[in-house]
């Protein structure tokens, strides 16, 4: 045992994209535009599909959001504490004129949506409208996991 190579270890590359496109676990379950939907399985199933994925969904969002606020509050404290100890210089004017300027270019970008969202917000309107059961299943469990 002492003299012997070891042979190198082999590994299976897998494509993922490839691998979902041959399940097309999705479109079997919720259908695409052109075949099944979600209809094809009872009422209680449906709303149970939608209310646990509401649920996980609605709990991600409330603690992403609680991490998210604390960083940012936490940071806008931490330059308030540097500002006045003197460890740092902030001009305000600067930062009032970029904010507007910032304000000034979402505003004229929000104007016109790009051809890219339009489909896609007629593709959730589709979605939605085919399978509302599940959809609303999904809406209340959102508001549940919001509110754990």
């Amino acid at each position: 045992m002492a003299g012997q190579k070891k042979e190198p270890e082999t590994f299976d590359v897998l494509d993922l994209a490839e691998q979902v496109k041959k399940q097309r676990w999705w479109n079997k379950m919720f259908g695409n535009n052109s075949g099944p939907a979600a209809e094809k399985y009872s009422v209680a199933t449906q709303l149970a599909i939608g209310g646990v994925t509401g649920w996980c969904a609605g709990y991600l969002f409330q603690k992403v959001g609680k991490v998210a606020a604390s960083a940012v509050g936490g940071g806008f404290l931490l330059l308030q504490i540097a500002n006045h100890t003197g460890y740092i210089t902030v001009d305000w004017k600067r930062v009032e004129h970029d904010v507007n300027k910032a304000k000034k270019q979402l505003k004229l970008n929000t104007e016109r949506q790009s051809k890219e969202v339009k489909t896609k917000v007629e593709e959730v309107q589709k979605f939605v409208k085919k399978n509302i059961v599940l959809s609303g299943g999904f809406v209340g469990g959102f508001l549940l996991g919001l509110a754990s």
